[in-house]
């Protein structure tokens, strides 16, 4: 990666859905900045380890404590004309509430098919399909 890479990482958060204990519900947040759904995902503070700000990312956007789980595939793009490098987790929620904010006005917990649908950017979708494989692996 250049000096010029962007550095961020996230999570596919999901929980365990209320009506059915072997099926499952993937958040997502909307950001009203691009009007898109996507994974809670941030840039990397200086020195910041990977995981650890795609820990504090889940918690800022959308107010959940998570516990880690698989890694998941990174991603690559360019935004605004810079390489942006992502790293992903599954995380499973633990507690925590939403709260509103300029960067995230929502979420949503979805089914896994809800969400496929929803997500903004096909690489999104690769990684919730990615998620899900690690959970019927484990």
């Amino acid at each position: 990666m250049g000096p010029d890479t962007v550095l961020a990482a996230g999570c596919v958060l999901w929980r365990r859905a209320p009506y059915g204990h072997d099926r499952v519900e993937i958040c997502l947040v909307h950001r009203p900045k691009y009007d898109d759904w996507s994974h809670p995902k941030g840039k990397l503070k200086r020195g910041e380890d990977a995981l650890a700000a795609a820990l504090r990312e889940v918690l800022e956007e959308t107010g959940h404590r998570c516990v880690p789980g698989s890694r998941l595939p990174s991603v690559r793009y360019v935004a605004n004309g810079r390489p942006k490098h992502v790293s992903y987790w599954a995380a499973e929620t633990r507690s925590g509430s939403f709260a509103a904010s300029a960067e995230v006005d929502a979420i949503a917990w979805l089914s896994p098919a809800a969400a496929r649908a929803r997500l903004t950017q096909p690489r999104d979708r690769v990684l919730l399909d990615a998620m899900l494989d690690s959970l019927s692996t484990a």
